[in-house]
């Protein structure tokens, strides 16, 4: 890289010109205008997220809209899941069904849970004992529920496999 210079003020006005060339760099790589710069970066994507605010002390601070960008999710989400064909396809598959019953499950368990958990705790000698027959008599009382839907639900298919036979 020996490059030979005729003479002082060839490789003075180099040196200005390399000094310049930097100096413009360092404004291209510099965010004088923060709010300018990055949308100039992204081509003006994140000019509705961002906002301008001046301190106490005069100086200009760039700050993140946050109710824009939950705006902007919660919009992009509902339109995407909440969606009526989506809906009606996840309620008829085996998964949406699975998930409702479920969730009636559960909370029908927890309902029960705190009642019977409030009435073991109260004064009231009858309320604990509702709390004790929900606890040890209500899943055995399902239980058996559960089987004569079972044998109904059967004997009803059966019942009807007969009749198309």
């Amino acid at each position: 890289m020996s490059t030979k210079y005729n003479s002082l003020e060839e490789l003075r006005r180099k040196k200005a010109l390399l000094k310049k060339e930097v100096a413009d760099l360092e404004d291209l790589l510099t965010f004088d205008n923060t709010k300018e710069s990055l949308s100039a970066l992204t081509h003006g994507f994140t000019d509705k997220y961002l906002e301008e605010e001046i301190d106490e002390d005069g100086e200009t601070t760039v700050s993140l809209k946050t109710n824009e960008i939950v705006k902007e999710i919660s919009g992009s989400i509902k339109d995407s899941i909440f969606s009526r064909s989506s809906v009606y396809g996840f309620a008829k598959s085996e998964a949406g069904v699975s998930i409702v019953e479920n969730a009636l499950k559960i909370g029908a368990v927890t309902f029960v849970g705190n009642y019977a958990r409030k009435s073991l705790y109260d004064k009231s000698w009858k309320k604990k004992l509702i709390g004790l027959a929900l606890i040890y008599l209500a899943p055995m009382a399902l239980r058996f529920i559960r089987q004569k839907i079972d044998q109904y639900q059967k004997s009803k298919t059966t019942s009807s496999f007969e009749q198309l036979i």
